[in-house]
Parts: structure tokens; sequence; C-alpha cells
């Protein structure tokens, strides 16, 4: 179960268990919740929920009422939510009540739906580190570092 290093230090062997979709969580809409909800799958909120949600995906229904932040990586917004949401996508159907700030990569609001609050788009997150200048720039302000070395210049001629 656990192999032993060079260091006498115990290190439990790493196993990758596949993905497996499971079905979305369903919270319904006779029921009401205190507490902070953190899930790695879909959630669908048809009740009153207060506090924080930290899912991958969140789907609130037109008779949701949220209050608290939310942190996802897709949101669908039909129901009403107080606070702000911090996703990469988000959607506000034509039902949808937002009182709060979205920060988004994508953001899509049908015609209808209520925003109150502020929208900003946050820079795309990738896993691939970024290159500051790929490119090498032959003018004035380049940097040194980056720069090729000049040309050994040629020697005169010199003719007896």
């Amino acid at each position: 179960m656990f192999t032993k290093t060079n260091k006498n230090e115990y290190v439990k062997p790493e196993v990758v268990l596949p993905k497996v979709p499971v079905a979305p969580s369903l919270l319904s809409s006779d029921l009401t919740i205190i507490g902070d909800l953190n899930s790695n799958g879909e959630v669908q909120i048809d009740g009153t929920f207060t506090g924080d949600i930290k899912v991958d995906t969140l789907i609130l229904g037109a008779t949701a009422n949220v209050v608290g932040e939310v942190f996802a990586n897709s949101v669908r917004i039909h129901g009403k939510i107080t606070g702000q949401i911090n996703a990469k996508s988000v959607s506000l159907a034509k039902t949808a009540y937002v009182k709060g700030d979205i920060l988004h990569e994508k953001l899509a609001i049908e015609q209808g739906a209520h925003l109150e609050g502020h929208c900003k788009r946050t820079e795309p997150t990738d896993d691939k580190p970024e290159v500051e200048n790929p490119i090498t720039l032959l003018v004035k302000g380049s940097s040194k570092e980056n720069a090729d070395p000049p040309p050994p210049k040629p020697e005169p001629y010199i003719v007896a």
C-alpha cells in the first residue's frame, strides 16, 4: 500500500482513477440550505441557498434564490442571486435577477435579464506557461538579453 523512499519517508503511491461522469446534484424548490457548497461536478439549485458556492457547473433554476459568492467554470442563471459571481462562462437567461458583480471570461445576457452590478472580463487562464516576448525586436527598446549579438565587423583589407 505504501512505499518507502530513500529518506525513510512513507509516500502514498499515485493512483489515477478514470473520471466517471456523474449525475448532477439537484436542490429542489422546497429546500432551504444555509452553509457552503463544494462540488467537482454539476449542481442545479431550485430552492433557497445562503452561503458560498464552489462548483464546476452551476445552474440556478427559475425558482432559485441564492445569497453568497459563486466560484465556478460555468454558470447559467434563470433565478435570483445576490452576490459576486466569478466564473469562466456566465449566462443570464431572460428570467435572471442578479444583484452583484460578475467576473468572467465569457458573458451572455438575454434580453429581459436584470443585472445590478459591474461586469469585468478576466483574462483566460491556460495551464501553458506564457512566453514573455517570443519575438526579438530589432528596434530601440528591445531587451539586450533577448536580442542576438551584433555580427562582427569585417577587418579592413590592407593592400601593400
